[in-house]
C-alpha cells in the first residue's frame, strides 16, 4: 500500500473513466468530467472573489515567467469541501498530507512559463518550503472552464499537451520510482489567446502539512 501522502497508479486506474498517459516517463492520468459544471461554476466564483498575483518559490530574474492570478480556497466554504471529498475518493491520499487547494485564473496572454512542481533540492528557498511537510508527491489539477482559444498545458520532455476542457482532470507524480524528482514532469501553462481560463490545483507532501 502506497505511504499516507502518496496514491498509486493500481489505485488511479480502479476509477471509472481514468485513463493513463502512455509513457514510461512519468505517472500520469487524466479523467474528463471529473467535476460537474454547477461545481465548477462555484469554485470559479470564489476565485473571481479572492484572487491575488501568483507567485513562485524560487525567484529567476524573470517577471513574467508567472503572470497569473491565484486564490487560496477557503476550506470551510461547501464548494471547496465537495471539492476534497471528491479527490480524496479517487486518490485516497490523507487528507493530512494536502496542501490548501489554489485555485488559478489567467486572463488573455497571461501564463506559466516551462516549470516543475516539486521544490529543487538545491533552490534558495528549500529548507523554508519542504522542513516541515517534506517534498510535493502528487499533483492533481482540474480545468474548470473551456477556453475559447490558448491556455492548454504542455508537457514538452513527454510530448503530451491537454487543452482545457471543463470539469477535466489531470494528475501525476512528481517523483520517479526510485523516489528522486522527476523533470519529465515539466509543464508550461500555456498563454490564453481569447477568453479566461480557472483551474483548481491540489498538492500533497510527504508529511502532514502544518
Amino acid at each position: 500500500m502506497p505511504s499516507p501522502g502518496e496514491s498509486s497508479s493500481e489505485i488511479l486506474r480502479a476509477c471509472d473513466g481514468m485513463r493513463q498517459v502512455p509513457t514510461p516517463r512519468a505517472e500520469m492520468f487524466t479523467l474528463p468530467g471529473f467535476l460537474p459544471p454547477e461545481l465548477c461554476v462555484q469554485l470559479m466564483a470564489l476565485i473571481d472573489t479572492n484572487r491575488r498575483p501568483s507567485t513562485i518559490a524560487d525567484a529567476n530574474g524573470d517577471h513574467y515567467f508567472r503572470t497569473s492570478e491565484t486564490c487560496d480556497l477557503d476550506s470551510a466554504e461547501p464548494a471547496v469541501i465537495e471539492l476534497e471529498k471528491r479527490l480524496i475518493a479517487i486518490n485516497k491520499i490523507d487528507a493530512a498530507h494536502g496542501e490548501p487547494a489554489q485555485g488559478q485564473r489567467y486572463e488573455v496572454g497571461q501564463e506559466f512559463k516551462a516549470h516543475t512542481d516539486y521544490f529543487e533540492p538545491s533552490g534558495d528557498d528549500y529548507e523554508k518550503y519542504c522542513s516541515v511537510a517534506g517534498q510535493r508527491t502528487w499533483t492533481f489539477m482540474v480545468y474548470l472552464n473551456d477556453v475559447e482559444a490558448g491556455g492548454a498545458t504542455r508537457f514538452k520532455v513527454i510530448d503530451k499537451m491537454f487543452q482545457p476542457e471543463q470539469g477535466r482532470l489531470v494528475c501525476w507524480n512528481n517523483r520517479r520510482p526510485d523516489g528522486s524528482c522527476n523533470p519529465a514532469t515539466l509543464h508550461h501553462a500555456m498563454k490564453v489567446r481569447k477568453g479566461l481560463k480557472y483551474v483548481i490545483t491540489k498538492w500533497y507532501r510527504e508529511r502532514p502539512w502544518g
